[in-house]
């Protein structure tokens, strides 16, 4: 069996140009922000992945959140309709990358839908219904992927962009999970570990093969993950952080 795949892309130059809708405008420092990412795509390589690196242009800002452009499972790849119509040129060379490994299907209008409000848990798919997906990019997905054996559930996301800003898998049966944003019930027959409270933004994990790769600014909640004896891998994204971004958001993980 060959490497696991992460997909990756460039830091857009136009970077301070993202969509924004919780947090507000600040100055993004481009070359932290490009050497963070490079830092991130180092610590994939370190796990065993092979990384592929999709160019980016002016044209996507916010490209380098490959994540919100398909959701990845071990049968299929769902091409996303982002809930930004400006991301919406962003599908096309991922849908080409990801062509080389999955079966590829597409989101259709009207639906809408972000990879990041997508939670996949073991054959439980968790969608959150948000500012950026919709009830008819959920009953889509459902219809593509219910052959392949998935169960596919709505959550409703009110206090964050994305439903992995609030909820992440980090092991097997395992949700990181801010409780103050989503109800730990949401989550049928997972056990839940809560992030800590003076760290509300920690619950986004990237879960790899044998460890997770977690932000270095919520020390706190990361000792939580190591006290449940996960293998914690520290990167700083701060700069991505202030364009919405999170250690999820920064890749595609295949395999």
């Amino acid at each position: 069996m060959g490497a696991p795949v992460a997909i990756t892309r460039e830091v857009s130059p136009a970077l301070a140009a993202c969509q924004l809708t919780h947090l507000p405008r600040q100055p993004i420092r481009l070359d932290v922000a490009r050497a963070q990412h490079a830092a991130y795509v180092r610590a994939l390589t370190a796990a065993g992945y092979q990384v592929e690196q999709l160019p980016a242009s002016a044209e996507m800002p916010d490209s380098v959140f490959v994540e919100d452009t398909a959701i990845v499972v071990d049968e299929v790849a769902v091409m996303t309709r982002p809930g930004a119509p400006a991301r919406r040129i962003e599908v096309p060379a991922v849908a080409d990358a990801l062509a080389w490994y999955r079966e590829v299907k597409y989101i259709r209008e009207p639906g809408t839908i972000d990879g990041g409000d997508v939670v996949v848990a073991g054959r439980h798919v968790f969608v959150g219904l948000s500012t950026r997906t919709n009830h008819d990019a959920v009953g889509q997905m459902r219809r593509i992927l219910a052959p392949h054996g998935y169960e596919v559930s709505e959550i409703t996301v009110d206090h964050c962009l994305h439903l992995k800003s609030a909820a992440t898998v980090v092991d097997a049966g395992l949700l990181l999970l801010n409780p103050s944003w989503i109800a730990r019930d949401a989550f049928d027959g997972l056990e839940t570990l809560a992030v800590d409270a003076a760290e509300p933004m920690a619950a986004n994990a990237l879960r790899l093969r044998d460890r997770v790769i977690y932000p270095a600014a919520f020390p706190r909640t990361a000792e939580r993950l190591r006290a449940r004896g996960l293998r914690v891998e520290l990167v700083d994204a701060s700069e991505l952080a202030k364009a919405e971004g999170a250690v999820t958001c920064c890749s595609l993980i295949v395999g």
